[in-house]
């Protein structure tokens, strides 16, 4: 991992750029992280539209988490930015807007087309990132994951021990073998489900929701489009991971 920039924010917080290898990321500390009193990590995927346009709301995620006690970080996402578009990613997203666009259902072979491909891709970038992480004397587990894709989230969950606790963003199409990996996932969830998200189906997330072998898992549902998840929500997701990890 190496930065490439670094300035502080209110509270004290260290925002730093990074790139490990080819991968861009942001990596946010609390003030008060330190190789005595390590911080822990959530890791903040963000919506598949780039680091740039994301940031000012992952920006907002990161400051109220390091106002609680907690590191946060992002990447950007195989095929976003300035990163190489994956392959067949374009023709996935045309066969989509024709689906939609004629009033369709949106098949399995574009679901899995538009989704698996980055899946792929993303879940081991973020274990690399999540080692170079924990390689740095600050931060120290356990380790939470905050965003969507939801299929990423779920992946993640599933092959990776070091992940404590999960806050799952639904609002994305879902390839029908996450169903089976979602059975694998048994760490705490908190599942955030905007009702009226024009671009998700709704019983697709809350038939994921169900497959979770999670004990504990909770579905957070408001009414509202994809982009107006009330402010108390947010705000149930950080005393989410307020218990789970301290």
């Amino acid at each position: 991992m190496h930065f490439t920039s670094e300035k502080r924010l209110d509270g004290g917080v260290l925002e730093r750029e990074f790139l490990l290898g080819e991968i861009p990321g942001i990596l946010w500390t609390p003030e008060s992280a330190s190789a005595s009193a390590p911080a822990s990590p959530i890791l903040l995927s963000p919506p598949p539209v780039g680091l740039c346009k994301a940031y000012p709301r992952l920006v907002g995620r990161a400051l109220h988490a390091a106002a609680d006690g907690f590191a946060t970080a992002a990447i950007e996402l195989p095929g976003n930015g300035e990163r190489p578009r994956l392959p067949g990613a374009e023709q996935a997203v045309a066969d989509l807007r024709r689906a939609l666009a004629a009033g369709e259902p949106v098949g399995d072979e574009v679901i899995d087309a538009l989704v698996l491909p980055l899946v792929d891709r993303a879940v081991p970038e973020w274990q690399a990132t999540l080692d170079a992480l924990l390689a740095l004397p600050e931060i120290a587990g356990p380790v939470g994951y905050s965003g969507g894709v939801i299929s990423i989230g779920t992946r993640l969950a599933a092959v990776d021990r070091r992940i404590s606790a999960a806050v799952l963003f639904a609002g994305s199409y879902i390839p029908r073998v996450m169903y089976e990996e979602a059975r694998k996932v048994t760490i705490p969830l908190h599942v955030l489900l905007q009702w009226d998200d024009e671009g998700n189906d709704r019983q697709a997330s809350l038939d994921l929701f169900d497959a979770f072998a999670s004990v504990e898992k909770t579905l957070n549902a408001n009414m509202g489009g994809h982009t107006g998840v009330p402010q108390f929500a947010g705000d149930a997701a950080a005393q989410f991971f307020t218990r789970h990890l301290r």
